[in-house]
């Protein structure tokens, strides 16, 4: 698990659009509210996303950029994103770089099979690159509202 307080771990992905981000290029400019999932164009990830780009124009005045993450390619995140109208950057994880540094890829049980998979979670990094909070299997309706306030709260 990661300790709150310490800087978040560093991540190079590709996002939807094929181009690269770094967590490095937010530091110093912007909070990152960085959110893992574990399938584009589910329900629950559906909602969340949808929630998120919803309130994109309040977590810009609190300099805040959100940052989507699961294993879908960058093809079927710019699917994702076109089909709902998505705000938000969704980046690809296909070798789970990220999602074990953040502690996300987990062994899940569903009908009675094991297997590895991402954990609902999200955190918020302060512009310094400090990791502020760590919430792990997060419910998707109204987590978005719940974490805009966490970031109101930053100062």
């Amino acid at each position: 698990m990661l300790q709150i307080g310490n800087a978040a771990p560093n991540f190079t992905l590709p996002d939807a659009d094929m181009a690269i981000v770094k967590l490095a290029d937010f530091k110093g400019k912007q909070n990152v509210v960085l959110y893992f999932y574990p399938k584009d164009d589910t329900p629950g990830c559906t909602l969340e996303a949808i929630e998120f780009s919803d309130l994109e124009d309040d977590l810009c005045k609190h300099d805040t950029v959100v940052l989507g993450v699961s294993r879908d390619d960058c093809m079927s995140h710019a699917d994702f994103r076109d089909k709902h109208g998505l705000a938000v950057r969704l980046l690809s994880d296909t070798e789970t770089e990220a999602c074990k540094k953040y502690g996300v890829w987990q062994e899940k049980e569903k009908e009675g099979v094991k297997k590895m998979g991402i954990v609902r979670s999200t955190f918020v990094i302060d512009k310094k690159g400090t990791l502020r909070h760590a919430l792990y299997g997060v419910t998707p309706k109204g987590h978005a509202h719940e974490v805009l306030q966490l970031i109101k709260q930053l100062g």
